[in-house]
């Protein structure tokens, strides 16, 4: 199974042939751990890298029902999910990407950050439909008191943990595409910035069990960062259409205040009148003072960085947008010279000397004496 064409071979395993083949290798190690579900000998050790791990069973009033805690084996599904991760950027990148990116003729800075837009688009788009379903089935848009209540939120469903566990799978893949996809060298800070912060916050809120807050906090994030990517693709399509920036740059800063909002809300309030307000790490109990600031820092911090670097680009923006139109004004309101008007004389000149219509000068012959 190729994900990409090649039109030459490169010698095993060098540098090249893993760039090119990583996909593949992805897949064939995907492969073996599915292989390993078939035999009785493998199969536990195959169910640590699909299924997430430490299940327990909570009474109800009706019946049990089954939920999880995090542990060390998580790091294993995890793994396993970074390696499907890759195989589907490279499914994207492959049958999609590449054949719209072949009809718009783009140059390589646009190149780049259409692939990287293009990928992104996908992602929140199918994060924003599946987080804002689990929150909706989970009952925390209706309550929004159970954000904090109950804490610490140690026992998870199914669908919350397999979310946080996919999510921190997508952000570990894209530290080593950045190699794969032989991004550029300006820009690979930027992304790692974005990366290790979503990274920070993801694991964050499910290390401290904060995860019900954490979901509400990412599925405002995505909606904003689908609304910027999006809006990209359309500029890289069309140069002329920027409306979907105007409605980015309305719903980005409505989007920072709501989550700033709401992490106050939150850590500061909610969490401030909780009666367990004990560090206890076995129990995943985090509530205490000092926890709650640093907590409230990170995130204020957070908003604040992405709020400067926002009002920063647009002053950029605004910047060599009024330095456009000012230098069309000075253009337009240039004075024209008139053309001035050269009096020829009758004929036309060569070599200095002015000829008549036949070949002949127009001087006249001097007639010589007999």
């Amino acid at each position: 199974m190729a994900f990409r064409r090649r039109t030459k071979s490169y010698p095993l395993f060098s540098q090249e042939f893993v760039i090119h083949n990583h996909a593949d290798i992805g897949f064939c190690l995907v492969l073996c751990v599915l292989i390993g579900l078939m035999f009785e000998v493998t199969a536990k050790t195959a169910f640590l890298f699909i299924l997430p791990q430490y299940n327990v069973s909570v009474p109800t009033a009706d019946s049990e029902t089954v939920h999880y805690h995090y542990g060390p084996k998580d790091l294993v599904t995890i793994l396993f999910y970074v390696f499907i991760t890759i195989i589907l950027h490279a499914v994207v990148q492959e049958y999609i990407l590449d054949k719209i990116s072949k009809r718009l003729h783009l140059s390589k800075v646009k190149h780049s950050k259409f692939n990287e837009s293009g990928q992104l688009v996908i992602f929140h788009l199918s994060s924003v439909v599946w987080c804002f379903y689990v929150v909706v089935t989970e009952g925390y848009l209706t309550n929004p008191r159970s954000l904090w209540e109950d804490y610490p939120h140690v026992c998870l469903p199914f669908q919350v943990k397999f979310f946080y566990l996919c999510q921190l799978a997508y952000w570990l893949h894209a530290l080593p595409e950045l190699y794969f996809q032989k991004v550029r060298k300006e820009e690979i800070p930027r992304q790692l910035q974005y990366i290790c912060l979503y990274l920070a916050h993801i694991a964050g809120a499910y290390l401290l069990n904060l995860s019900r807050l954490g979901l509400i906090l990412l599925l405002l994030q995505y909606c904003t960062e689908f609304l910027f990517h999006m809006a990209r693709l359309f500029y890289f399509a069309d140069e002329n259409n920027e409306k979907l920036f105007n409605a980015w740059a309305a719903v980005f800063g409505v989007t920072r205040l709501f989550s700033l909002t709401l992490a106050v809300l939150a850590i500061g309030f909610g969490l401030a009148r909780m009666e367990n307000q004990a560090f206890d790490p076995e129990k995943g109990n985090f509530n205490t003072l000092l926890c709650r600031l640093c907590m409230l820092l990170l995130v204020c911090a957070a908003q604040a960085w992405l709020m400067w670097r926002f009002i920063h680009s647009q002053l950029r923006h605004w910047r060599e947008y009024w330095n456009e139109q000012s230098a069309k004004r000075r253009v337009s309101a240039a004075p024209r010279l008139p053309a001035r008007l050269i009096k020829r004389e009758s004929g036309y000149h060569e070599n200095g000397v002015v000829k008549a219509e036949n070949g002949t000068s127009p001087r006249t012959k001097k007639l010589k004496s007999p």
